[in-house]
């Protein structure tokens, strides 16, 4: 078979790695890739959001399947474009991407299907807000209602907080349209969680659970990240809270949009909070999370090719249950100084081995690859993953290959995996309000 994977990050360099594992597969090709994907793939030059390009080169190349990566193609359509060519491709409709496209359509559906989240109300205009948040008890969420690369969702402590943060959104626009209306939201307390689930919109297999870990700074401090690393399976999800997961969100997910005529295949991902009053959905994506999937893929020994082409073909329930490998994983991101901000590239990247070994894993992310040298080239560079019987062990696996990693600017999180060795969440994770 030849696959085309499209994105550039650490998540695409992960399923490369585990898609090419697979004896089905003869030839990937990646769009556009980055230096660690040229390794494993023929990375080609087309940008994740060039639609009719990349279909035009899956019917050229004569693709067998296509898995997509990131949000933005799906949200603009790229699997409906290519099943009106009668290409095979992974991952959701345009109709079913709005889940993550829009935090508007995703909150009142979830309302409309009784699916637990936080209350909320949605403004299209500034002075509607900023009246609004005179009102409300503090700390509360603010989510500009389009895309915005993991960025868009500001906790904020107080009033003077939320004026500057809505002002800044509506006002100044530094969302662009995706901050044309916001979604203001309570804040919930407990553990976050991350539950991806592989679906052809009738049968559910859900992936081990995990913790990203979304700030960028120690203890869960500083501005919001497209992930600075993740762990799985959390040590805190127990066969039954996975089971009202299940009855409770994913289930009435899938009823509700095929009830809206629309059939959703592919990866859905909720982002859950574990409250006093159960499991309450924060958001949803359509697509493997990232830094998620380099903790998650590297557990799993089924055949994810196998799984892709079931969904694909609406099979899935062929398939009774996944293989996975026992112990934990653990994934560090290494950024570049600055990010989620201003940050340079350029810099050479030393101490990559060529050959993952010793449960170790690199994943790239921003890097380019120039006469067999790699450099930075974005502000997630590389993640690190460990594997090890046990979670402690799978970090100190990770973090001792990240030590011998260097380049100019090189920054990471020191303590990933910490919510994992606090205390679990009180037992009303399965209670029902």
């Amino acid at each position: 078979m030849k696959l085309l994977v499209i994105g550039s990050g650490g998540r695409e360099h992960a399923l490369v790695w585990k898609l090419k594992q697979s004896k089905k597969v003869e030839k990937i090709f990646c769009t556009p890739g980055n230096g660690g994907i040229s390794q494993l793939a023929k990375c080609i030059n087309i940008k994740a959001d060039n639609i009719k390009t990349l279909a035009d080169f899956a019917v050229r190349n004569k693709i067998n399947l296509t898995v997509v990566g990131p949000e933005q193609p799906l949200a603009l359509g790229i699997v409906d474009e290519f099943q009106k060519r009668k290409l095979k491709i992974f991952g959701p409709e345009k109709k079913a991407a709005q889940l993550e496209s829009s935090k508007v359509f995703a909150k009142q559906f979830m309302q409309k299907y009784h699916i637990p989240t936080a209350p909320f109300k949605v403004f299209t205009t500034y002075a509607e807000a900023i009246g609004f948040c005179k009102s409300v008890e503090y700390p509360i969420v603010i989510k500009v209602d389009g895309l915005a690369a993991g960025k868009g969702v500001i906790v904020v402590e107080n009033q003077d907080e939320a004026n500057a943060i809505i002002e800044a959104i509506m006002m100044k626009q530094s969302f662009g349209k995706a901050g044309e209306q916001v979604v203001i939201e309570s804040f919930l307390k407990g553990q976050e969680i991350s539950i991806m689930t592989i679906t052809d919109g009738k049968t559910i297999l859900p992936l081990l659970p995990s913790q990203d870990h979304k700030q960028a700074f120690e203890g869960d401090r500083g501005p919001n990240t497209g992930g600075m690393g993740a762990y799985c399976p959390t040590t805190f999800v127990t066969d039954e809270t996975m089971e009202h997961i299940n009855d409770f969100i994913l289930k009435p997910t899938i009823n509700g949009l095929r009830n809206e005529n629309i059939t959703y295949r592919g990866i859905l991902y909720c982002g859950l909070m574990l409250t006093d009053n159960g499991p309450k959905v924060l958001e949803y994506n359509c697509r493997f999370g990232d830094p998620e999937t380099q903790a998650v893929l590297p557990l799993l020994k089924s055949d994810l090719i196998e799984i892709m082409l079931a969904v694909t073909d609406k099979k899935l329930s062929s398939i009774a249950k996944l293989d996975w490998r026992k112990g934990f994983a653990a994934c560090v991101v290494m950024t570049s100084r600055g990010y989620p901000n201003k940050y340079s590239t350029g810099h050479p990247i030393s101490g990559l081995k060529k050959n993952w070994s010793n449960g170790n894993f690199v994943f790239h992310a921003g890097t380019r690859k120039e006469n067999n040298n790699f450099f930075t080239s974005g502000g997630r560079v590389l993640g690190v993953t460990g594997i090890n019987n046990n979670l402690k062990g799978a970090l100190n696996s990770a973090y001792s290959m990240v030590k011998k990693i260097k380049y100019e600017g090189v920054t990471y999180r020191r303590d990933i995996g910490f919510r994992a060795f606090q205390p679990p969440h009180p037992e009303g994770v399965i209670k029902n309000e």
